[in-house]
């Protein structure tokens, strides 16, 4: 296990799945976290889980600049501090063909997956990220539809491939004092992805070579590494997390 011992994270998307599992990760090993969510009655589900003393919850809406801002001073104020910033919120209000959804909802998903991104991280530097002597991290979580096409969720995936090289372009330009990585998981048993392998789940193992579906913990193990010292000679790149689904088919 890494060694977070007295780094802050700001951990977005948290109430439960994959959020969760980071935050709560992250915590196990020594860090306190500020987490965010839409509804506040999960959010304090999850602060009760991870710990009081350890986590704090802020509700919002993540693409929200006054959201951002009161997050990440809270973080400074409550801890301390700023170590570390996930960026975990992620939207997919549409299932279907592309254009069959009109632009509002490209808007939507772009300005929610990419766009607020970019803003949470420029927000964390404002705040401190990377300004003391202890090494900056931000972990962008991106998907595996960010590198094949993904028919039903076209939008998602278009976002997802921005979010990667939104963190080639930001690991280049933070360098030295801030590094910045991704992940991009595979299909994760979560609620946001329970319409893709509810009814159909042995069907869909059968595609990856390690015979499972991904859990939040194979997510949270590999944020946790990219974040710690043992990945402080990484940055900019993006580390696929998907049971190996993408070994022989692309996606």
């Amino acid at each position: 296990m890494s060694d977070h011992s007295g780094a802050v994270a700001v951990v977005t998307g948290a109430s439960r799945g994959i959020g969760l599992g980071i935050a709560k990760r992250l915590v196990d090993e020594g860090a306190r976290v500020v987490i965010t969510a839409r509804r506040p009655e999960p959010l304090a589900a999850a602060v009760a889980q991870l710990g009081e003393d350890n986590a704090v919850g802020v509700a919002g809406n993540s693409s929200d600049e006054g959201h951002q801002q009161q997050v990440l001073a809270t973080a400074v104020e409550r801890f301390g501090g700023l170590t570390y910033l996930v960026n975990n919120t992620g939207i997919n209000p549409h299932y279907g063909p592309m254009l069959d959804s009109g632009p509002e909802v490209a808007r939507k998903v772009l300005d929610t997956n990419v766009v607020s991104a970019a803003a949470w991280i420029r927000k964390a530097i404002d705040a401190g990220l990377g300004a003391g002597e202890r090494q900056g991290a931000i972990v962008n979580v991106g998907s595996i539809a960010a590198f094949g096409a993904s028919p039903m969720a076209g939008w998602y995936g278009v976002s997802k491939a921005a979010l990667v090289h939104l963190t080639v372009e930001l690991g280049l330009q933070l360098a030295p004092r801030v590094r910045v990585n991704a992940v991009a998981p595979g299909l994760v048993k979560t609620r946001f992805a329970a319409a893709i392998y509810e009814g159909r789940e042995e069907e869909i193992i059968a595609g990856y070579p390690l015979g499972r579906l991904g859990t939040p913990e194979d997510v949270a193990g590999a944020v946790s590494f990219l974040l710690s010292h043992d990945a402080s000679f990484i940055t900019g790149q993006t580390l696929v997390i998907d049971g190996g689904s993408t070994l022989s088919t692309g996606m």
